[in-house]
């Protein structure tokens, strides 16, 4: 018989009533029914119920264990009653009478339990992470993860990808945050930068005639954490393709991520490939105030400026006359809202560090069965052949009750008190809103309004119950600008990815405004999260060096800084694009968690700290020495 067991936890069932068998796994559960103990031992695998008595010599030994203390039993399979049959597990219709107990590891009082899935202080999970990965569900979203791996790796080498190795120590890149560097023994004062991401080694591959390359890269960034990205490190689907436009790769790459998700969706339903949404970066920035929109929420946001202008609300009014914008949210079905829902929605704003959210709130359902003219007097009904928004028909203005003032949902409110009948029916009919449905308003310069209005369509929509649940919708973000303008440095800087095509090529970079131009450059979104960015690449020297220029950048910084890749684009470059997509976001959508934490192994806190391990931890004198390197004391902080 095997050392140490026969049969994994999670095998044994009825056919196997009346064999002799021996387990080894971890002591999960215990409970005592006076003279009769039954205890879970659990391995990776699953689960099975032992079972001493006063008749086993095992008893007393289990008895002082103390949980998750590791032991082999050797044991006899016996049936369950019919009452005791437990349908949720699958060794649920046996049980394992111990004849003897061999205790392999001794465990100390747990600093966290394991059984169960009780909150516990982040610092203590991590501290005592080996702990932590004994939980039934981070166990099982880690193992989920290495499946999904696998089987993205599968269907990458189905469609005829090879998975290439590239460099860890390499040069710094310009990926958009601080490089992780390592410094060099050999050449003193000088560094290697971990890679923030495989790019220029993908291109090159490319130009050194390599076609559909990817890979299941590490990637290094030295950032602040937050859910969606842990600090240090990160996996991506990284791929390239040659001879290919942006298009192809969207169409090559559609089949594979809805593939995967489809896998493991668990019955949710996911965007068919061939069927993703294409929407243009302005767009989406109008339509839902981010580019990386979650289309499980219906609600679409829109520019109201033009309403506002001459309005006779001043605060608006002057936004509009200093080249600000307004934009309108609708809220659905929210008569029957008290105010204070309103109110909060502005509460809430202003806690996200805005100035506020406007608001105007639909008639009450009773005060809309009420007499219109009653409240009205006379002069905000419309006539009921009259449709939302008719700003040219002036008969609209001559028949009242209760009946037409219930069919347009007229709106109240400071905002709404300075608009004309007129004005309120177009903004609704605008928006689309129905009888009975309120609107939000957000106001400001347009990246203000744009990022306020998209985060009160995300609150409005749970608020309102209106996300599509069970549901993963993707589509494609487009035509991202090439430019945008660094407030802090005063100067133009590259939107996103520097070895960008920009469209309209090098003609565009010589005659056009620079923050005009727009990229062949795309993001994969899901359900609000960016799951893969990507571009058509710049293989074109003189076109690299003009489009650094205009950042302020010379071609000798170009030939310094990206030596590599301008030398490689002398000697026939083909044309190429890729992606890469973030393994860990798509685990966790796939996991249905809201933190990377919890589909990582080891990942550090808040503070990018390993706790398990201890790092970042102090240099040795003698290492610091051997790297030419002398650490700078830093001043408390205040």
């Amino acid at each position: 018989m095997h050392a140490y067991r026969t049969h994994k936890c999670a095998e044994l069932r009825d056919t196997h009533v009346g064999e002799t068998v021996r387990l080894s796994g971890w002591v999960h559960r215990k409970r005592d029914h006076g003279g009769v103990l039954f205890v879970d031992l659990r391995d990776h695998y699953g689960m099975t119920q032992i079972v001493a008595d006063t008749d086993s010599p095992a008893l007393p030994i289990l008895e002082a264990l103390r949980l998750e203390s590791v032991i082999t039993i050797d044991g006899d399979v016996k049936a369950r009653s019919a009452s005791t049959v437990n349908a949720n597990l699958p060794t649920g219709q046996i049980e394992v009478f111990a004849r003897s107990v061999t205790v392999l590891s001794k465990s100390e009082e747990l600093p966290l339990p394991v059984a169960g899935e009780q909150e516990y202080p982040e610092e203590t999970r991590l501290k005592y992470r080996f702990l932590d990965l004994r939980r039934e569900t981070l166990h099982a979203n880690i193992v989920k993860r290495t499946q999904i791996i696998r089987e993205t790796r599968r269907r990458m080498e189905d469609i005829g990808f090879t998975e290439y190795s590239t460099p860890i120590l390499t040069a710094s890149s310009p990926e958009g945050a601080r490089d992780f560097l390592v410094p060099s023994r050999i050449h003193a004062g000088k560094f290697f930068a971990l890679p923030q991401a495989p790019q220029q080694y993908k291109q090159l591959l490319m130009v050194a005639g390599f076609d559909r390359y990817f890979q299941i890269a590490p990637c290094f960034r030295d950032e602040d954490p937050r859910a969606d990205r842990l600090p240090g490190e990160f996996y991506q689907l990284d791929l390239e393709m040659s001879f290919v436009t942006q298009e192809e790769i969207w169409d090559t790459m559609e089949p594979v991520m809805a593939g995967v998700f489809e896998a493991f969706a668990d019955g949710k339903k996911v965007t068919p490939a061939g069927q993703f949404p294409r929407i243009p970066h302005s767009k989406a920035m109008l339509d839902y105030g981010t580019d990386k929109p979650d289309l499980r929420n219906p609600l679409i946001i829109h520019d109201v400026t033009q309403y506002f202008k001459t309005s006779g609300f001043g605060l608006f009014e002057r936004i509009v006359e200093g080249g600000g914008v307004v934009r309108a949210i609708p809220a659905p079905k929210t008569a029957d809202k008290s105010r204070k829902f309103f109110d909060d929605m502005n509460e809430w704003a202003r806690s996200e560090g805005h100035a506020g959210l406007g608001y105007a709130n639909p008639y009450s359902s009773d005060f809309l069965s009420a007499s219109f003219f009653d409240f009205l007097n006379g002069d905000l009904a419309y006539n009921q052949e009259i449709t939302f928004g008719d700003a040219t028909d002036e008969s609209g203005l001559n028949e009242l009750g209760d009946r037409v003032g219930f069919e347009l949902g007229f709106l109240k409110g400071p905002i709404a008190r300075h608009m004309s009948p007129r004005q309120q029916a177009a903004i609704m009919k605008q928006c689309g809103c129905r009888p009975g449905d309120g609107l939000f308003f957000a106001a400001g310069k347009e990246e203000q309004a744009a990022k306020l209005a998209g985060a009160a369509r995300t609150r409005t929509g749970e608020q309102l119950d209106l996300i599509e649940k069970d549901a993963f919708r993707f589509c494609w973000i487009i035509d991202f600008p090439f430019y945008e303008w660094s407030e802090e440095d005063k100067k133009i800087d590259f939107a996103h990815n520097p070895f960008s095509m920009p469209q309209g090529g090098l003609q565009a970079l010589e005659t056009q405004d620079p923050l005009t131009i727009k990229a062949y450059q795309y993001d994969m979104v899901c359900n609000g999260y960016e799951l893969a960015s990507g571009s058509i690449r710049n293989q074109h020297p003189d076109l690299m060096v003009k489009a650094f220029e205009l950042t302020g950048l010379t071609q000798a910084d170009v030939e310094e800084r990206f030596g590599g890749m301008y030398r490689a684009f002398q000697f026939g470059a083909p044309p190429h694009g890729g992606m890469a997509a973030g393994v860990d976001r798509m685990v966790m959508l796939l996991c249905g968690v809201q933190n990377l934490r919890e589909i990582t192994l080891f990942p550090m806190n808040q503070r990018a700290e390993d706790l398990l391990m201890g790092a970042p931890s102090p240099a040795m004198a003698k290492q610091l020495r051997e790297l030419n390197i002398r650490v700078v004391e830093q001043p408390p902080k205040a």
